[in-house]
């Protein structure tokens, strides 16, 4: 934030105080192509091309691999296999060491890496490329989830979660449905693709750049693979240009292979993946198969509930389990479920492993019980609203099926707000009149609520920390464990440390993250980057103040109560002495101007074998009202309208916590409609573009779209200044979109079933849901 044009200091109320709104630090740089990320440095000299080797079937062995006449390709340097890793052969997290670096004779996925050309250029690492000559014997592969779980071929164990009687209230229940949802994957589809640049040095060390949300597991893989110590290794990253969990096991793969590359050449390694491979080769979102059974009374109250929930993992565990879990924690959503049955089946399939997404399993479970309810409401011939709002949790003495109570919940006053605000029920009543009178046009309406528990389910992820130097003329670099991936993390971190300090947020400078400046981070997830990290931020700027304080008590002869830092100045007594002036006779004085800080967040009582206890520090809770229409000749559709209220406690930035709830909202929905994620027979991904696959596109957001906070909220957990995460919970907004979907599919076969439309709901599978007379 530091800006080399000294302006005066505010001395009325600072610039950029906790709950401002402000731009991104970095908006301007963004909009004109001058933000630096890895790809636009300019490159060491030297610096090799790395080329990833693909694997054409999604299983087999490899039976010969000849690559002489690549490795004497014009512009080739050398090629790189399993055989030349000084370490472990392994990139994965956790200790299950099923996550080959380089694969040179088991295959398990299409697009698995078998070796790595390097060369002077892409170009020359290509052409090369095609003189290798491999065979392979091609094994039959698992390829779908049905075939994994009639099998069992699973990657870990089922996970059960219950309480009460389930299988009796559904005996007993005056009404029951069966049935199955599913959702599909989804592409992070990043901006920017994955890359690292490897630099080597002395003694064997090794300085990587790289698009990572974890820096330290990227530090701790590549000394594993090199076989050297971690601090052997540095990581640094600037900036993302996005990462939305895709960026968080995968990024260790490619600093590994730059990494080793590097140690075999001796001269830097970049390893820059284009789109085409980028989505071949990296992880997806899980998909889910449901199968529910749900017994309820006469007006909607869910009296049992049994689903299992069978997720596509790949070919690898990644974070499988913690995303299992997080789907079963979250299937109950906003509702309590007295009698509740939820198992989990982790299923290996021979397609790339699916990885960490926005959510986490959070938005798989809520939208598996927010299908049901709509199943149930539809049978009952009820507004789905009605449902909702009769099995939703009271306030504060329910417990969820996990044993946490839920104490802070706020949907009472929240939806009944966001009804009010967005004139639902008169707009329902409009829809119905426009469907009786259109016979091709149909609209749907749909609110959903969302129910967001916060915080990494293992206690020891719940920390982070931070390093301030304040110099003598006043200005302060910060630096901290989190990673900027365009959701305006650095910004609100300064903000918070310059409330603290009194001080305009721009006499800060944000610097890069760096493992050997801030070391053992944790990744930037789980919505939990600003909540741990201005943490850390705010203790390493408040014990630069208490020893300002200490130093002006003892220098100017007052008590410390007469002490008052006030917007850009200090009170000492009587008198006010500018924070410059004061920093600079602190200085003279030979006070310590630097600080670490270092937060962890309350322990959380959870028991992750038993999945009881609670594992979330608090939840964000918010609904959304959607309307959409629907050509019910094509299956074409639009998003219409969307009203939202959402709960962000306190926010720090309401500009940039607005940026998250707008782009939350479209990326759910995006995987709600839109996008598709299609293998072929043989287990080739075949939507590996965006010619292929479709995110939404700036037309596709609605153009009636209305936000606001529940500023009323109040986040009674430990929190920085109030605050709750934004970066996840918005997303699972989105559901509400498919809800309207099937509201207007419904609309246009009043007197069919329930339709069976399963996520996403492209135009072709609206248009197979339709049974027209």
């Amino acid at each position: 934030m530091a800006d080399s044009r000294r302006t005066a200091p505010s001395l009325d109320r600072i610039r950029g105080a906790v709950h401002d709104r402000l731009q991104h630090d970095s908006a301007l740089k963004h909009v004109t192509g001058t933000a630096e990320y890895i790809d636009d440095m300019r490159e060491p000299a030297g610096t090799v091309q790395v080329l990833l080797a693909r694997s054409p079937v999604a299983h087999g062995r490899v039976t010969s691999c000849d690559l002489s006449a690549v490795e004497t390709a014009p512009g080739v340097v050398c090629v790189l296999r399993a055989a030349d890793i000084p370490g472990t052969n392994d990139f994965s997290h956790g200790g299950t060491a099923d996550d080959r670096i380089l694969s040179d004779q088991l295959i398990e996925y299409a697009g698995q890496v078998m070796y790595a050309i390097v060369a002077e250029t892409v170009h020359a690492a290509r052409q090369a490329l095609k003189l290798a000559k491999v065979e392979i014997e091609e094994l039959p592969p698992v390829l779908d989830i049905d075939e994994a779980a009639r099998r069992e071929f699973y990657l870990a164990p089922p996970r059960t979660l219950a309480r009460g009687d389930s299988a009796g209230a559904l005996a007993r229940a005056p009404h029951r449905l069966k049935g199955r949802v599913s959702n599909g994957g989804q592409e992070h589809f990043y901006l920017e693709g994955q890359i690292s640049l490897a630099i080597p040095a002395e003694d064997g060390a090794v300085t990587i750049l790289c698009s990572t949300q974890d820096p330290t597991a990227v530090q701790q893989i590549v000394a594993r693979v090199l076989a050297v110590p971690s601090n052997h290794v540095t990581v640094e990253t600037r900036r993302l240009g996005g990462g939305f969990g895709g960026k968080e096991t995968m990024a260790t793969h490619f600093a590994a292979v730059a990494a080793l590359v590097a140690r075999k050449t001796g001269r830097p390694a970049k390893c820059r993946l284009d789109r085409d491979d980028d989505m071949l080769i990296t992880g997806k979102r899980h998909e889910f198969f449901v199968d529910y059974d749900v017994g309820f009374d006469d007006v909607g109250m869910l009296l049992g509930v049994e689903m299992d929930f069978y997720a596509r993992c790949g070919n690898s565990l990644d974070q499988s389990i913690p995303v299992l879990n997080r789907a079963l924690f979250h299937a109950d959503n906003c509702y309590y479920l007295p009698n509740v049955r939820f198992t989990g089946y982790a299923c290996k399939t021979h397609t790339v492993t699916a990885v960490a997404f926005r959510g986490f399993g959070s938005p798989q479970g809520m939208f598996a019980i927010e299908r049901v309810v709509d199943a149930v409401a539809y049978h009952l011939g009820l507004d789905p609203l009605e449902v909702r709002r009769r099995n939703f949790y009271r306030d504060g003495s329910d417990t969820t099926p996990f044993n946490a109570v839920v104490k802070d919940n706020i949907l009472h006053r929240l939806v009944p707000e966001l009804e009010a605000s967005s004139d639902y029920h008169r707009r329902r009543a409009e829809i119905a009149a426009f469907n009786a009178a259109s016979p091709y046009l149909k609209k749907g309406i749909a609110l959903t609520p969302i129910k967001y528990g916060v915080g990494f389910g293992l206690n020891f992820l719940n920390q982070a920390g931070a390093l301030l130097h304040v110099y003598e003329d006043g200005s302060v670099t910060l630096n901290h464990g989190g990673i900027e991936m365009g959701q305006g993390l650095f910004l609100k971190v300064a903000q918070v440390v310059a409330q603290e300090l009194q001080i305009d947020v721009e006499n800060i400078r944000l610097t890069a993250t760096s493992t050997d400046k801030v070391p053992n981070t944790v990744a930037t997830a789980a919505s939990s980057g600003t909540d741990l990290n201005a943490a850390a931020a705010q203790i390493a700027a408040g014990k630069i103040r208490r020893r300002i304080t200490a130093f002006a008590a003892d220098h100017f002869k007052v008590p410390e109560d007469q002490i008052t830092f006030l917007p850009n100045r200090i009170r000492v007594g009587n008198q006010d002495v500018p924070f410059r002036e004061m920093i600079h006779l602190a200085y003279m004085n030979r006070v310590a101007l630097s600080a670490s800080g270092h937060y962890r967040s309350p322990v959380n009582d959870y028991d992750p074998v038993a999945l009881t206890g609670q594992p979330h520090r608090y939840y964000a809770y918010g609904a959304a009202v959607t309307e959409v229409i629907i050509d019910t000749l094509t299956g074409e559709n639009k998003v219409t309208r969307v009203d939202i209220l959402h709960d962000v406690g306190k926010s720090l930035n309401p500009a940039i916590d607005y940026g998250q709830l707008e782009g939350g909202f479209i990326q759910g929905m995006g995987w709600m409609t839109t996008e598709e994620i299609v293998w072929d027979s043989k287990g080739r991904l075949t939507t590996h573009a965006p010619s292929t696959y479709k995110i939404p596109a700036c037309s596709d957001r609605p153009r009636d779209m209305r936000m606001a906070f529940a500023a009323w909220s109040e986040n009674a957990a430990e929190s920085v200044h109030g605050s709750k995460a934004i970066g996840e919970p918005p997303l699972c907004l989105g559901i509400s979109v498919f809800s309207a979907l099937c509201d207007a599919v419904r609309q246009a076969n009043p007197d069919k079933p329930w339709p069976g439309m399963n996520a996403p709901a492209t135009a072709e599978a609206i248009l197979n849901a339709i049974e027209l007379p």
